[in-house]
């Protein structure tokens, strides 16, 4: 699984939960998973389409919303703690490791995007 540094996982696995890295771009037609690509620092990271608008908050509330949704989560397991007003963001999703870091595995796998 994810170990922050050259693997092809977008995320990171600590004792408490998940760190994960996202690109959001917003105003898009639907709400989806468009793949996990390649940030500029190197690392793997989920690219992620939003139809709220990046005005008020409404979407990084939209975000929260769909990965607690997809991930089957509490939103408030569901934490943004770098990058709130940028589309490059890390997000920490609280609970146990593991069974997350399957789930975002299959989301992967069920949007046909793999890890590469």
């Amino acid at each position: 699984m994810g170990d922050g540094g050259s693997s092809a996982v977008p995320f990171t696995v600590m004792k408490t939960g998940i760190r994960l890295a996202v690109r959001v771009t917003p105003n898009a037609s639907r709400n989806e998973l468009d793949g996990v690509v390649v940030g500029p620092d190197g690392r793997p990271m989920l690219q992620l389409r939003l139809t709220a608008p990046p005005v008020d908050g409404a979407a990084n509330t939209a975000l929260i919303d769909f990965l607690a949704t997809e991930l089957k989560m509490r939103r408030s397991a569901v934490r943004i703690f770098s990058g709130e007003t940028a589309r490059l963001k890390r997000l920490e999703l609280e609970g146990e490791p593991t069974s997350i870091a399957e789930r975002l595995l299959d989301w992967i796998s069920r949007a046909g995007h793999r890890p590469r």
